[in-house]
């Protein structure tokens, strides 16, 4: 069983930055991905950005060059650094494990994005 802790996530304004982080209770090499959905009010969850076991890095569109995923296996946490937030970016952000085959999720941190 994994377990997943978010941390990181507020209020910002347009244009500002958070850093999210996502601990987990089992050691992260032996995951295949490791990422972050998000979902809107109204809205179904999407995938913000994922990271493999091989380094490989995916993001949707609406994020690239904006947002940065990276992860420590050491510390057993992978992190989202957000930048240029804009309003639109405003969700609860999940972050995500597959692990043989299983997905695993956080509880959720929000952020807002308001002035």
């Amino acid at each position: 069983q994994v377990q997943l802790v978010e941390s990181g996530g507020g209020l910002v304004q347009p244009g500002g930055s958070l850093r999210l982080s996502c601990a987990a209770s089992g050691i992260i090499s032996s995951m295949s991905t490791t990422g972050w959905y998000r979902q809107a009010p109204g809205k179904q969850r999407e995938l913000v950005a994922h990271i493999n076991s091989g380094g490989r890095r995916n993001y949707a569109d609406s994020v690239k060059d904006r947002f940065t995923i990276s992860r420590d296996n050491v510390k057993n946490t992978w992190y989202l650094q957000m930048n240029d937030l804009r309003p639109e970016d405003t969700a609860v952000y999940y972050c995500n494990a597959v692990k043989d085959y299983l997905n695993y999720w956080g509880q959720g941190t929000q952020v807002t994005v308001s002035s």
